[in-house]
C-alpha cells in the first residue's frame, strides 16, 4: 500500500526531474544550437543512466522503497521525455530531415540501452561493496 508521504516524493522527485529536463533542454540549445535535438538525446541517455544505477543497487541509501520512487519514478519519470524525442524526430521527418531523424532514432535507443546497461552494472557494482 501506498502512503501519502510516497506519492509527496515522486511528486516533488518530478518536479526536480522536470526542472532539471528545461535547463538541460535550455543550456544544450544555447551550446549546440536546434538543429538537432542535443538536450533531449542528452536528457535520455542520463536519465537511462541514473535509473540503471538506481536499478542495480539493492542495499544501501538507495534500496529504500520511497527513495527509489523518489529516483526512479519521479526524477527519471520527470526528467527524461519519449514523448520530446518523438515528436521532435517526427519535426525532423516534415521538414525532410529523414537523415537527422534517423540518426535520433538510432542513437536514441542505442545510447539509452546502452546507458542504462552500464548504470546497472555500476549500481551493481556499488552497492555490493562492503
Amino acid at each position: 500500500m501506498q502512503t501519502f508521504a510516497t506519492y509527496l516524493w515522486i511528486a516533488l522527485g518530478g518536479a526536480l526531474g522536470s526542472i532539471g529536463r528545461h535547463w538541460v533542454s535550455t543550456l544544450a540549445v544555447a551550446r549546440w544550437g536546434s538543429a538537432f535535438p542535443w538536450g533531449t538525446l542528452l536528457i535520455n541517455v542520463s536519465g537511462s543512466l541514473l535509473i540503471g544505477v538506481v536499478a542495480g543497487c539493492n542495499s544501501g541509501w538507495m534500496a529504500g522503497d520511497n527513495t527509489r520512487k523518489f529516483l526512479m519514478v519521479g526524477i527519471c519519470g520527470g526528467f527524461t521525455t519519449f514523448s520530446a524525442f518523438s515528436l521532435q524526430t517526427l519535426e525532423l521527418i516534415q521538414k525532410g530531415d529523414i537523415a537527422r531523424a534517423s540518426i535520433n532514432i538510432i542513437a536514441s535507443v542505442a545510447l539509452c540501452v546502452l546507458a542504462v546497461w552500464v548504470g546497472h552494472l555500476l549500481g551493481t557494482s556499488l552497492c555490493s561493496q562492503k
